[in-house]
C-alpha cells in the first residue's frame, strides 16, 4: 500500500490505517479474541502499518487484543493509543483525567497491554478542562524524552488548544471525526494543521457505517451499540440522510467501485497528510476499504462530488447532548 507521512514529522504510515475500536467496544458485543487477532494480522498482510486503539476501548480489552495481534510484527507497524480517562467501579463510567501523574500511570498500563517498549503515537483522547494543555504536553514530552513514546497527538481538540500544546511539544497528528457527512474540521482545524505541519487522522471516515450504504433507513441498534444514542441515527435522520447514500451509489457506479471506496478515496484526495482509519470486524470489508487506496479521484471528480454534496442537507447531530461538551475544546 502507498505510504504517507503525518504532517511534517518523520512518522510514515500506510495511507489507510485500521481503527480497532469496533472489535471490542462501541458497536455491540466484542469480537472473539481469536477472530479479532486474525483480522488485525490480515490487515498487516494486506499492507496496513497503522493501528489505532485506546485504553478506554473495552476498557483495556482492545489494547490487549492489538498487543497480542501485533507482537510478532512489532517492528513493522505503528501503534497509536490514547489516554485521558479514569473509570468507575463498573468500568463503564468515563471520567476525564489528564493529570500528569495519571498520564504516566496510563502509559505504563498501555505499554504492558500492547506488549511493547514504546508507543509510536500517543493521543490525549479528549481535552480535560481541569488540566492546562501545557501540563499535558509537558508530561508527554517527558515520556518522549524517556523513549516510552515517540510522537504526541491530540483528539477532537480545538484550534487554540492545538497551538498551545504544539508550543510545548510538537503535535504530530490530530485525530477527529471527518467524512463526507461531517466536514466541520475544514473551517478552522485544517488551516491550523497546515500552518503547523500537523497530520490529520479522520476517525469514523465512513460515518459509523452509514456511508457504506449497508444501513437501511429503518435500521435499529441495540442498547450496547453507540449509534442507538446518536441523533444522526434516529429513524427520522436515517430516512432523511438516505439522499447522501444515493448520491454515493451513483458516483460509485460510474467509477465501478463501492460507496465506501468513494467515501474513503474522497478523504485521501483532500490532502496528502490525511490518513483515515476505518474500522471493521469483517475481512471482506477490510479488503474493500483497503481497495479505496487504489481509487483515483481527479480534481474534477472532487469538485463534482463537492457540488453534489452542497445539494444534500445532512440531518441529526453527530453526538448526543451529554457528549457534545467533550469536543472542540
Amino acid at each position: 500500500m502507498q505510504k504517507r507521512y503525518l504532517g511534517n514529522s518523520a512518522l510514515e504510515v500506510s495511507a489507510l490505517g485500521l481503527g480497532c475500536m469496533g472489535l471490542s467496544h462501541g458497536y455491540g458485543p466484542a469480537t472473539g479474541t481469536k477472530q479479532a487477532v486474525t483480522l488485525i494480522r490480515s490487515a498487516v498482510d494486506l499492507g496496513v502499518t497503522f493501528f489505532d486503539t485506546a485504553e478506554v476501548y473495552g476498557p483495556y480489552l482492545n489494547e490487549e487484543v492489538v498487543g497480542e495481534a501485533l507482537a510478532p510484527v512489532r517492528d513493522q507497524v505503528v501503534i497509536a493509543t490514547k489516554f485521558g480517562f479514569t473509570f468507575g467501579a463498573d468500568n463503564k463510567q468515563q471520567i476525564l483525567n489528564s493529570r500528569p501523574e495519571h498520564i504516566r500511570v496510563a502509559v505504563e498500563g498501555s505499554l504492558r497491554r500492547l506488549k511493547t517498549d514504546f508507543i509510536d503515537l500517543l493521543y490525549q483522547h479528549r481535552v480535560d478542562p481541569d488540566v492546562p494543555i501545557e501540563d499535558v504536553a509537558g508530561a508527554v514530552k517527558s515520556l518522549i524524552d524517556e523513549g516510552k513514546v515517540k510522537h504526541f497527538g491530540l483528539s477532537e481538540a480545538g484550534a487554540q488548544t492545538i497551538r498551545r500544546a504544539h508550543a510545548v511539544q510538537p503535535v504530530t497528528a490530530l485525530q477527529s471525526e471527518y467524512s463526507l457527512w461531517w466536514r466541520e474540521p475544514e473551517r478552522e482545524i485544517f488551516p491550523t494543521l497546515q500552518e503547523l505541519g500537523i497530520g490529520f487522522v479522520p476517525f469514523s471516515p465512513l460515518g459509523k457505517g452509514f456511508l457504506t450504504g449497508a444501513i437501511a433507513a429503518d435500521a435499529s441498534f441495540g442498547s450496547d451499540d453507540f449509534r442507538s444514542i446518536v441523533p444522526r441515527f434516529s429513524p427520522e435522520a436515517l430516512q432523511a440522510n438516505q439522499n447522501l447514500v444515493d448520491l454515493l451509489r451513483d458516483i460509485a457506479e460510474q467509477k465501478e467501485v463501492t460507496p465506501a471506496q468513494i467515501a474513503l478515496a474522497w478523504l485521501l484526495a483532500q490532502a496528502s497528510c490525511i490518513v483515515p482509519i476505518p474500522g471493521t470486524t469483517k475481512l471482506h470489508r477490510l479488503k474493500e476499504n483497503i481497495g479505496s487506496a487504489d481509487v483515483t479521484l481527479t480534481s474534477a471528480d472532487v469538485q463534482s462530488i463537492g457540488a453534489a454534496l452542497a445539494q444534500v442537507s445532512v440531518q441529526g447531530d453527530r453526538y448526543p447532548e451529554s457528549l457534545k461538551a467533550r469536543v472542540g475544546r
